[in-house]
């Protein structure tokens, strides 16, 4: 989309302050746990673009509150299956071998969008150390929330999402759907159903040295999450509304896990 395009959405700019009313309208409240899954785009022309969207959310949530988003880095799965766009097979183990480390405070995510990216580099922003699922989360339960991130697993258990669902945290979807709802992935190892077991391989930095460490994961699949999504908000409900020009959708994270894990037993 054009930032033509953009001005052609909405009748009025938004604003830090309209955004903020919006997400207070939407529910939102100040002392939440937030991960949120945006598009910029989605809202239309915004003054101060992914920086408007993230103080906005700080000041709805305040410092008491903690604002998390997922800073995914698929820059390093194994570039032998890349296909967006596929590398040379002589390439492939040139690759493996150059990646400079991942490293939470300089890695650029890959592939989330300008809002993500904007929020990892902002004062007081923590991000776990996950190669491939990192998150970022700013506030009062930010270090907790982001510390001791698994490598096995990445997205399981012993990761944030899991400790956002300890806390009992919301899901905000901003102009994306269920397909983008990481959260559901949590699900995917809760659920009692029969999963591929994958290896990879990620170079992290310790004590100043570049280290390829291995970890294990299942085999994640994205396919079913919108109708998933959509049975979820008919039988148990989410607030929907809009912010800016982008339709928002608010839910209780624990409870769509919950509900997904059911789901996932009885259709998969």
């Amino acid at each position: 989309m054009s930032e033509a395009d953009a001005v052609e959405q909405v009748d009025e700019p938004g604003t830090v302050s309209s955004l903020a009313s919006d997400l207070r309208d939407l529910g939102v409240e100040a002392g939440d746990t937030l991960i949120v899954h945006a598009s910029l785009q989605s809202l239309g022309w915004v003054a101060g673009g992914p920086q408007a969207v993230v103080d906005a959310l700080q000041d709805v949530l305040t410092a008491s509150g903690t604002l998390v988003m997922p800073t995914h880095t698929t820059q390093y799965t194994d570039p032998s299956v890349w296909q967006d766009p596929p590398v040379p097979d002589h390439w492939v183990e040139r690759i493996g071998e150059s990646m400079p480390p991942f490293r939470p405070a300089v890695t650029p995510t890959r592939g989330m969008g300008a809002i993500p990216e904007c929020f990892r580099n902002y004062p007081g922003v923590v991000r776990s150390e996950h190669p491939l699922y990192s998150f970022a989360a700013w506030g009062s339960a930010a270090e907790d929330i982001t510390s001791d991130h698994s490598l096995d697993d990445g997205l399981g258990d012993e990761s944030p999402l899991a400790r956002l669902y300890d806390r009992g945290g919301d899901v905000l979807l901003l102009g994306v759907g269920h397909g983008s709802n990481t959260s559901l992935h949590l699900a995917e190892y809760r659920a009692d159903v029969e999963t591929e077991r994958t290896q990879g391989t990620a170079p992290l930095l310790r004590d100043g040295e570049r280290v390829v460490f291995e970890y294990e994961d299942i085999e994640h699949d994205t396919d079913d999450f919108g109708a998933l999504g959509a049975e979820f908000e008919a039988e148990v409900g989410a607030t929907q509304g809009r912010v800016a020009a982008a339709t928002a959708m608010l839910a209780d994270q624990p409870s769509l896990i919950d509900f997904a894990v059911e789901w996932f037993e009885a259709n998969r």
